[in-house]
């Protein structure tokens, strides 16, 4: 099963995990990136100290 561990980075440099997302989609062309990040954002809303977001792809 694959997985994305998102992230993201305060003003400071340190990072705190937002979540991990399972990969449920069967659809290769709905598997992008911006996707995966459009959820990170989603999850962390309006926070003023994430600088930017990031994810690891994982297989568990």
């Amino acid at each position: 099963m694959i997985a994305y561990e998102c992230y993201w980075r305060d003003e400071k440099g340190k990072e705190h995990l937002i979540g991990i997302l399972p990969e449920r989609r069967k659809n290769p062309k709905r598997k992008t990136k911006e996707s995966v990040l459009n959820w990170g954002w989603k999850v962390i809303g309006d926070h003023s100290d994430a600088k930017d977001i990031y994810f690891i792809k994982v297989r568990l």
